[in-house]
């Protein structure tokens, strides 16, 4: 039996036949990649939930001096939020109960993690047109565009949730999943990308750059790592998940792949909140500039 096959039709053991930490007996002889991936999932119910609540409290009470991407940090947020508030069902669901109906809403909120890149997609861009395009950003900053987008992404992301909620099977969730994967790092490297090239242009011939658009680079420069981190290795290994050998398709490549994207819940927030405090801790915010819709016009306070 191949590794597909056996994501097909392989069963998870009862409870009195499988290991406890391990959702396949195969897994026994392997069983690190699952005991860092709950390590990860417990740290982000700990530090990925009041982090990514926070960042939510400080869009909603600052509506009046919001940059254009925070109606995607947002809604980004309150998806991060909800699938490490799941933590504590998965894991009792795994460990005690192993119930179908918990399985079929762990598999809807692993849905919708799986297409948060979506909202980041929408944050490149948004950056994308602010620097590359400023002429056409500036057409086009009214936040009801963006409240529109967001509810088209929440389509797609609740769509694809409840696809891989009712149909268990793991070929075509890979398939799908590698697909969206590839597509939205495509995006987010070309997007950030662009920005940086535009960036270091400006400046050619010039000392020193000046210090918005060098907070902006440095910011794309980070998120771009970010980036490549979460998501590389999902591009680079799941789209060959048929060829891997039975232990390593269950219990280890999948498993690091979903261990560095569900970093994401925290490494994402943690990073807009540090902007925050870089952005207005010594300073008055009073609008941002077109080259740098995250970077505030700060003017020296009496």
């Amino acid at each position: 039996m191949n590794s597909s096959d056996a994501y097909i039709s392989g069963q998870r053991g009862n409870s009195t036949s499988r290991p406890l930490w391990y959702l396949y007996p195969e897994c026994a002889v392997a069983p690190h990649a699952y005991i860092f991936y709950y390590g990860v999932k417990v740290l982000n119910l700990v530090l990925g939930t009041p982090c990514n609540l926070l960042v939510i409290w400080h869009i909603a009470s600052r509506q009046s001096d919001t940059s254009t991407s925070d109606v995607f940090f947002l809604n980004l947020a309150v998806l991060d939020a909800y699938f490490c508030l799941m933590t504590p069902i998965d894991l009792v669901n795994r460990l005690l109960l192993d119930d179908e109906y918990i399985w079929c809403f762990q598999r809807f909120a692993y849905g919708v993690k799986d297409s948060a890149p979506f909202f980041l997609v929408c944050i490149g861009l948004d950056r994308y047109m602010a620097v590359v395009h400023p002429v056409v950003f500036s057409r086009v900053r009214d936040n009801k565009l963006r409240a529109l987008v967001s509810v088209l992404v929440w389509g797609l992301v609740l769509g694809y949730g409840v696809a891989k909620s009712l149909v268990n099977t793991m070929l075509v969730q890979d398939e799908l999943f590698s697909a969206i994967i590839l597509l939205a790092f495509i995006v987010m490297l070309f997007s950030n990308g662009s920005i940086i090239w535009t960036l270091r242009r400006s400046v050619a011939g010039k000392e020193k750059m000046h210090p918005v658009k060098k907070k902006a680079f440095r910011m794309v420069i980070i998120i771009l790592a970010i980036s490549v981190f979460n998501y590389l290795p999902a591009v680079a290994l799941m789209p060959f998940v048929s060829r891997y050998s039975l232990v390593d398709h269950l219990c280890k490549i999948p498993l690091s792949v979903f261990l560095l994207m569900d970093l994401s819940c925290i490494m994402e927030p943690l990073l807009y909140l540090t902007k925050m405090e870089g952005g207005c801790g010594c300073c008055g915010c009073s609008g941002h500039s077109a080259k740098d819709p995250d970077g505030p016009q700060c003017e020296q306070k009496p």
